[in-house]
């Protein structure tokens, strides 16, 4: 199985050295915030973006992938737009853990977590401005709207529980495919790519990031191997998404409403939750949203075809893989 640290080895060395560059510039002294600050980049996760960013710098760099500042500024302006972001999706689900710990909010509460939130975006404009790197700038900060854009979104329709395939898949393209779709052309805007390169990566990014909200929705109904379980946090919050679309195109108009009158009362009612989980389980809902992100990775694999073979495209291609084999 792939793992992350396979996918990174290849820039090992800079990944470390991006580590110390996001420290520096997101330091605070003493206090409160310098505390919230080191708590929030102590668990940033598998950093994915950064990772996306560099390797595609270096895949597109003219100089046998080597890069330097630009891209590293690129890759912090992206993480932490994501840091920021599940802060505040942490803060709207009410949610109280984050990669298996106290999640920002249950902490230190929701008003000092969205402060912390918008001070991290804050400062993140500020560094990159003073950069004077505008063109990188511009290009990663539209993605701040799009992401806001998508949240709404997707409150509006999980309150109405009448998420679409269509609408499913605007909320996901905007909530998570367009930051990785940034994250893989600023990497190669960064070593100065034509214009062309610049849009190839984005639809790779686009198109991984599709996958891979697929493929977290999926794993939301997929029982633990600890528990036998599943998570079905989705449900709770009366979200549909593509597991559960798959089976409500495929019924007929009685099990739609049934299944859906089912959806309103999850939140409160867990023998609801698990009616929906065996109905997707048995309508194949899992099997078939897995078709849908696999026909994205296919497509993501196919812009890396476009690159001679290198440890920096092998890398990208085994990303694809990592996504379709991920459990959490």
């Amino acid at each position: 199985m792939v793992t992350i640290d396979a996918i990174r080895k290849p820039l090992a060395a800079e990944l470390a050295e991006f580590d110390d560059f996001v420290r520096r510039n997101f330091s605070a002294g003493e206090g409160l915030i310098a505390r919230m600050l080191e708590y929030v980049l102590s668990s940033r996760g598998k950093g994915i973006r950064p990772t996306v960013v560099m390797l595609s710098a270096a895949l597109n760099s003219p100089n046998g992938g080597r890069f330097g500042k630009r891209t590293y500024l690129a890759a912090m302006l992206v993480e932490m737009i994501h840091v920021a972001s599940l802060i505040h999706d942490d803060v709207i689900d009410e949610s109280d853990m984050r990669r298996g710990r106290a999640s920002v909010n249950a902490r230190w509460q929701s008003h000092n977590a969205v402060v912390v939130g918008d001070y991290i975006l804050a400062r993140n404009m500020d560094i990159g401005m003073s950069s004077g790197q505008y063109d990188i700038v511009s290009h990663v900060t539209k993605s701040i709207a799009t992401l806001c854009e998508g949240e709404i979104i997707q409150s509006d329709h999980a309150e109405r529980m009448d998420t679409s395939r269509e609408t499913y898949l605007e909320i996901i393209r905007k909530k998570t495919a367009s930051l990785l779709g940034v994250s893989a052309s600023v990497g190669a805007l960064s070593v100065g790519a034509s214009a062309d390169r610049i849009a190839a990566m984005r639809r790779f990014g686009e198109a991984v990031g599709m996958a891979f909200q697929i493929r977290d929705d999926i794993l939301d109904y997929t029982r633990s191997a600890d528990t036998g379980k599943p998570s079905n946090n989705d449900l709770r919050e009366r979200k549909i998404t593509l597991p559960l679309i798959e089976v409500l195109e495929r019924s007929d108009e009685a099990k739609r409403a049934e299944l859906l009158a089912a959806l309103a009362e999850c939140a409160a009612d867990g023998a609801k939750v698990d009616y929906i989980q065996r109905e997707v389980e048995r309508a194949d809902g899992l099997g078939l949203a897995c078709e849908t992100m696999t026909a994205y990775l296919q497509l993501a694999m196919s812009v890396l075809a476009e690159y001679d073979a290198s440890p920096y495209r092998d890398a990208l291609m085994d990303l694809c893989t990592y996504v379709a084999e991920r459990e959490r």
